[in-house]
């Protein structure tokens, strides 16, 4: 059984005669770090009890996200991963990460949650 190779968007059937699927291209520009409001919490469910800080909030390319996701990861010498338009960083690093974000000019971070 071969796989649809195009995009549908969970689009299984539609009865509108002149539908067809379209993958829109948006032209998404990173906003400057001053703008970006970036909350930062402690997840722990689904982990096995450890810890994650999650970065989300971040308005602006998936390249650009990828970067800076890069760069919290080598300054806090952790592993992490980008994806869902969020940063994970494994362990609580919650203080460390908005102490970075300030510095470098995030000025709208804050922690978020409890």
């Amino acid at each position: 059984m071969s796989k649809n190779k195009r995009d549908t968007n969970g689009f299984v059937y539609s009865t509108d005669p002149n539908f067809s699927f379209r993958n829109e291209e948006e032209n998404v520009e990173t906003l400057p770090a001053n703008q970006q409001k970036l909350r930062i919490w402690l997840e722990t469910k689904n982990r096995g009890g450890k810890a994650a800080t999650l970065i989300s909030g971040f308005a602006g390319t998936e390249e650009d996200l990828k970067e800076l996701g890069k760069k919290v990861k080598n300054f806090c010498g952790t592993g992490g991963s980008v994806k869902d338009n969020q940063i994970l960083i494994q362990g609580d690093q919650r203080d460390k990460i908005l102490q970075w974000l300030l510095k470098e000019g995030y000025s709208q971070s804050k922690k978020a949650g409890g």
